[in-house]
């Protein structure tokens, strides 16, 4: 309406800002509002999506996966003290979720890299179509923890510190799993070790 600020996307308000907003939601939650679940559902699908997509490999998972996540925060919104950001208590949940569910159906994650990756390393010259495809094989190839450090660092834009709480380990292994993860993908697609921007092959997040 006239005379008021615009608001901006979700994604681009500032973090205290969306914090904010969303531990509001949290708060309806425990006091089981459900439209505040239907919000908080619409507000974190996108990213859940990705995020599970690229963790699991299991396109057939995601929507369940994203349930079963709703479902726990649905139950737990109660006990939710603040410690962390609700981004960060939301998608630890995700990831237990996921790792769970692909130990359950005992997926050998290492073992999901095409036949002849590791043989034909992506060419230097390659055209951003191929190196996508090439990227997204090696990306296969890693395990469902490497992968799932990669995505809350680049695509998320989690911190070190907030990817240990996520996933439940000391910083030094949020640390080596990036490492090794970066390391691998360089070996596989090896125009990603020329590469100066973001991305994979770029410098991690800081703690």
């Amino acid at each position: 309406m006239p005379g008021e600020p615009m608001q901006l996307p979700n994604e681009q308000q500032p973090q205290s800002s969306r914090g904010h907003g969303e531990h509001g939601l949290l708060q309806r939650i425990g006091a089981r509002d459900r439209e505040a679940l239907r919000e908080l559902y619409l507000l974190y699908r996108p990213r859940l999506a990705r995020f599970l997509r690229r963790m699991s490999y299991r396109h057939d998972l995601v929507d369940e996966l994203i349930n079963d996540t709703l479902m726990v925060v649905w139950d737990k919104a109660q006990s939710f003290r603040g410690d962390s950001l609700v981004s960060t208590w939301i998608m630890g949940i995700a990831y237990r979720r996921g790792l769970n569910r692909l130990r359950t159906e005992h997926r050998a994650h290492e073992r999901m890299l095409l036949p002849t990756i590791e043989e034909e390393p992506a060419r230097h010259h390659a055209d951003q179509a191929d190196l996508a495809e090439l990227l997204e094989q090696a990306l296969a190839s890693l395990s469902a923890d490497q992968r799932a450090v990669l995505e809350l660092t680049y695509y998320l834009g989690h911190s070190c510190r907030e990817i240990a709480a996520i996933m439940r380990c000391p910083i030094n292994t949020v640390k080596t799993r990036m490492f090794h993860g970066r390391n691998k993908l360089r070996k596989l697609v090896p125009v990603l070790a020329e590469s100066t921007g973001g991305g994979p092959g770029a410098s991690g997040a800081t703690a």
